[in-house]
């Protein structure tokens, strides 16, 4: 009869927080934060269990599963051969893709277009072609002829917060793994792309590339959303936190420390140096972190 009571009573103190919860979000987390303690039992400056699976996607030339915490990013890149441009005849082009099915959240509508892919998709571009990380010479096949368009394109699985950070991490590791494909020219002189059909053509062709091959990826970039609250900075932050407290400060660094990118799309709070200089130091300790997830996850793959 006791554990019968003492039972009842820990459920109606559980209905109650979370009642608490709903109705007030913002005082419910600001309780945690006098404690330097989020809902979910982490420090403030500690970012979730991540985790990265390359190859997920059989039929694209490089893929990868990237979750942090519940946030899960799918992205896949497809190589076609086009022709560079009058400009940079030298150079391929990377062209990326941000989606956000209805599945990944409850507040993306069926048919409607979620208002912060477009924003993700220009930041994601931005973030990996001006950190250098694919040099675009090498997705040249026959200077002013023929050249690698890379597709890049994400998939938002559970949109759970700091979008951006899993977005950047599953398309660093797609590019980890792909391989460009084995093209040769043809009769002609035009780029034949080989696959299992047409195989028996490569002894006939003069070999751009004899075999697939991998990008060599310099300062790859790793990015860390921070919320600022009054005097508080809470590393990847949830929806829910993403939802109640507006201000947010996305760091982007690469493998050697150097600072990429800084974005701040707005909130009240002012972003004073002292803040930045914080979030800079929280994001080098987790450009550690990312990186040794990254190396382990090639490792598994070649492993394999």
């Amino acid at each position: 009869m006791v554990e019968s009571t003492n039972g009842a009573a820990d459920l109606s103190s559980e209905m109650e927080v979370d009642a608490f919860r709903r109705l007030f979000p913002l005082r419910f987390h600001e309780r945690h934060l006098l404690e330097s303690v989020r809902p979910d039992a982490r420090p403030l400056g500690k970012a979730r269990e991540t985790s990265l699976a390359l190859g997920a996607v059989a039929s694209a030339d490089g893929s990868a599963l990237a979750k942090i915490g519940c946030t899960t990013m799918l992205a896949a890149i497809k190589m076609e051969v086009m022709t560079p441009a009058k400009e940079t005849p030298d150079e391929g082009c990377i062209a990326i893709d941000f989606h956000m099915p209805a599945i990944c959240s409850p507040i993306v509508r069926p048919g409607r277009p979620a208002e912060a892919a477009p924003v993700v998709s220009k930041q994601l571009s931005d973030t990996i072609i001006s950190s250098g990380m694919v040099d675009l010479k090498e997705l040249s096949l026959v200077s002013g002829k023929a050249a690698w368009m890379a597709y890049l394109d994400i998939y938002c699985l559970d949109a759970d917060g700091a979008l951006f950070d899993a977005a950047l991490l599953a398309a660093v590791a797609a590019f980890s793994h792909l391989q460009i494909p084995v093209v040769s020219l043809n009769e002609e002189g035009r780029i034949v792309v080989f696959s299992k059909q047409n195989e028996g053509e490569k002894l006939k062709n003069k070999p751009v590339n004899e075999e697939k091959r991998k990008l060599k990826l310099r300062s790859i970039p790793f990015g860390l959303t921070c919320i600022i609250h009054k005097n508080y900075i809470l590393a990847d932050p949830i929806a829910e936190e993403e939802s109640i407290m507006e201000t947010l400060i996305t760091i982007v660094l690469d493998s050697s420390y150097q600072l990429v990118s800084l974005y701040k799309p707005g909130g009240p709070a002012v972003a004073y140096e002292s803040i930045i200089q914080d979030c800079i130091a929280l994001s080098r300790q987790r450009v550690g972190e990312l990186q040794t997830i990254l190396n382990e996850a090639i490792c598994d793959m070649e492993v394999d």
